[in-house]
């Protein structure tokens, strides 16, 4: 990936948002050039897809790790993220009780959890929305890598990882609002949520963390650090006799990977408007995968362009036969792991190639 290609992703990145966001508070609704607030809304939803797809590809793309559990790391971000937004409720919710939130009051609770304490503070909450999916990683990870399990075996585990905590947030003693989940969110650092300034900020927001996310995974990459990924990635045995140690170097960078999936989330929630276990299931994770492998594994940038277009087809497929969805999704995997086994962006790079080859050939 040159640096001209990267200046160009960051432009177009913050420039849409900003266009969409500032047309939104600077237009009337009579004007058609005006984007609604639910478009401005699901334009940060695919952002923070987007986040969620950078992470899976510094795992896989660099490092060979194909989880099947990322959105596992993704739900946590965004439950912190709605914890936080649960208390700033307080007496307005509908039992009015200005420390327990309304699941919590419906469901008898004497007292707020240990584990809620804390979340009253926009700061807190997003410090845990970082810590807790890398201490989950961390622990996961430490017990994998240094138990050498990789291949279709470590996906299998981190698909039964999401779907534990799936089956875990399910359950209304968990004290996360159960099935249900969180919802009804009104403030967020003192802002009216609904508000369309609330909002176009939120957008801009999303856009820059993930650009400041893409500088970061390419700073790693191309590292040393990243060099020796790589290298893990590619012949792990052989990295191994160097005299290096690979279960290491997995192990930072899916806890990194973690974590930048965990900031996703909790900028995919204020957004939303509802985070609630539906995010753990490994379905989930399947389709960062496939967002990944659409855009280009191992390219960065192509992860972001996979997420954004597989996700506006979906919300036009779904809006015409929803139920089909799924088949269309396993179809488009299929036709992309055939056809363009390294994605749109790989597509184009072999274009450029080919067509610098021919200027090259033609004297």
């Amino acid at each position: 990936m040159t640096r001209g290609a990267t200046r160009v992703a960051y432009a177009l990145i913050i420039g849409i948002a900003v266009l969409i966001a500032g047309l939104n508070l600077a237009l009337p609704e009579t004007s058609a050039l005006h984007p609604s607030t639910f478009v401005m809304s699901l334009t940060g939803k695919y952002l923070s897809y987007a986040i969620l797809a950078l992470s899976v590809d510094l795992v896989w793309g660099f490092a060979g790790i194909l989880s099947l559990g990322h959105a596992a790391f993704f739900a946590l971000g965004g439950y912190a993220m709605g914890m936080y937004l649960m208390r700033q409720i307080g007496g307005r919710g509908v039992y009015g009780n200005a420390v327990l939130p309304d699941f919590m009051v419906f469901l008898n609770y004497k007292s707020l959890p240990w584990y809620w304490h804390g979340f009253d503070m926009g700061g807190f909450a997003i410090l845990m929305a970082i810590l807790v999916p890398g201490l989950i990683a961390l622990i996961f990870g430490w017990l994998t890598f240094r138990s050498r399990v990789s291949g279709v075996y470590l996906s299998i585990i981190t698909q039964a990882l999401t779907y534990a905590l799936l089956l875990a947030f399910f359950r209304n003693d968990m004290g996360f609002g159960g099935n249900n989940g969180l919802t009804d969110f009104k403030d967020m650092f003192g802002l009216k949520l609904q508000s369309d300034a609330v909002r176009a900020g939120l957008l801009v927001a999303t856009a820059i963390i993930l650009c400041l996310q893409l500088a970061l995974a390419q700073f790693v990459v191309r590292s040393r650090f990243g060099k020796v990924l790589i290298a893990v990635r590619d012949t792990e045995s052989r990295t191994r006799f160097l005299g290096y140690r690979p279960e290491s170097y997995k192990l930072v960078v899916w806890v990194l990977s973690a974590m930048m999936a965990g900031i996703g989330g909790a900028l995919y929630v204020p957004q939303v408007g509802i985070i609630n276990p539906g995010e753990f299931a490994p379905g989930n994770s399947i389709e960062a995968v496939i967002w990944v492998a659409v855009g280009g594994r191992g390219t960065l940038i192509g992860p972001i362009i996979g997420a954004v277009i597989v996700n506006l087809g979906k919300t036009w497929f779904t809006a015409i036969l929803p139920e089909y969805w799924l088949y269309a999704l396993g179809a488009l995997f299929v036709l992309v792991t055939i056809f363009l086994p390294n994605g749109i962006l790989g597509l184009l790079r072999a274009r450029r190639s080919g067509k610098a080859e021919a200027r090259a050939v033609a004297p």
